[in-house]
């Protein structure tokens, strides 16, 4: 048995979405983007896998048959890191919430700054310019 397209192409789209929903501004858009992204990304692991055998045990199962439970761990694991992540985006959002009134990630004013300072900066001269070796001494004489 192969793998089945069907649930390759579902994972992709649910993936898909998750990526979507991570770009948004919203902590709780963020939180159901990470929750649907790393669902996806589990039933991809599923899905590679391999076909279902039989349960991983010596004298149960041929070794030919055995289905191999290393994936499976896998998506055990990373369900216990979603809900480590979602329950640390869960709290962000809600103090936020607390603090703001709402969930949506503001904008830095320090990465503001710095972007127009960069802008203004356009005729800067490069590291060699400045007259500075790769060990950072000053290799101008005076």
């Amino acid at each position: 048995m192969s793998a089945n397209l069907t649930l390759a192409i579902v994972a992709g789209l649910i993936i898909a979405c998750g990526v979507y929903l991570i770009t948004e501004r919203s902590l709780s858009r963020i939180l159901i983007g990470v929750v649907l992204a790393s669902n996806g990304v589990n039933v991809l692991f599923l899905v590679a896998s391999g076909p279902p055998g039989g349960p991983p045990i010596i004298g149960l199962t041929d070794a030919g048959a055995m289905s191999d439970p290393l994936p499976q761990a896998m998506v055990l694991t990373a369900i216990v890191i979603t809900l480590s992540v979602a329950a640390f985006v869960m709290t962000m959002a809600y103090r936020s919430f607390q603090i703001n009134g709402d969930d949506e990630v503001a904008d830095d004013i320090e990465d503001s700054r710095i972007a127009a300072l960069a802008r203004a900066d356009q005729a800067s001269g490069s590291f060699e310019d400045l007259g500075f070796s790769d060990t950072g001494e000053d290799v101008v004489s005076e």
